[in-house]
């Protein structure tokens, strides 16, 4: 056992602070990914003001990140259940 396993084992708290990090890191760069898309899809010409054709391109820009990211992630949980079930299966 290396001292990384023995380390998360020992202190709970602190393996629930870097999980908890590692979701903020993670949304943080989904964030940023979204940003840099929507951005590069919508933004004609930086000015003081939106206007509306703009406004309705990064809404619907946003929601169709956010339906294909979790599209995205349901997938990999079915996939890794269906996986778990069939590694289950197979040690029986």
């Amino acid at each position: 056992m290396n001292m990384e396993n023995q380390g998360a084992t020992a202190d709970p708290q602190l393996q629930q602070f870097i999980e908890i990090e590692s979701q903020k890191q993670r949304f943080q760069q989904l964030v940023h990914q979204m940003t840099e898309v929507c951005w590069e899809k919508c933004m004609d010409k930086p000015g003081p003001k939106l206007d509306s054709r703009t406004e309705i391109c990064f809404v619907n820009c946003v929601e169709r990140f956010i339906d294909t990211s979790q599209f995205i992630l349901n997938r990999l949980e079915q996939t890794q259940r269906s996986r778990g079930s069939f590694s289950e299966s197979m040690s029986e």
